[in-house]
């Protein structure tokens, strides 16, 4: 990451920690927050979003960095979730794929809302990606 690793990993959890808190998951009762950083330093962030037959339910990951994409956004530089379970929580395989596919191998910070955390950069969590 850039800049005071630190400080900047910091402001990357908080506003995944901020982006949870509009997460619709009345159904299963797990809301994940993300935040992921592009080139340039802006925070884009997303949360999950539930729906009723579950496959249609989109992950805080993928919400984060289609927001960004959206926008023309092409580089990136590291990606934060919060959740609120005991232990840091890694995304899921889509997200991984996902976030290798537009983010390469960036770090990936998980957090807890209790202040527990581990980092790890993308290729260790998804040490064979469907790429091309």
């Amino acid at each position: 990451m850039s800049g005071a690793p630190g400080n900047q990993e910091d402001r990357l959890v908080e506003a995944a920690a901020a982006y949870r808190r509009n997460a619709v998951s009345n159904r299963s009762g797990f809301s994940v927050g993300a935040a992921i950083e592009d080139g340039n330093g802006r925070i884009w962030g997303g949360c999950n979003v539930e729906n009723s037959t579950y496959g249609l339910t989109v992950c805080a990951e993928r919400v984060a960095i289609w927001k960004a994409l959206s926008e023309g956004i092409r580089s990136f530089r590291a990606v934060a979730v919060v959740t609120g379970a005991d232990e840091p929580t890694p995304p899921c395989g889509a997200c991984r794929q996902i976030l290798w596919e537009f983010a390469g191998d960036v770090p990936v910070v998980m957090a807890t809302e209790g202040g527990k955390r581990k980092r790890l950069q993308l290729a260790a969590l998804f040490p064979e990606p469907f790429d091309f």
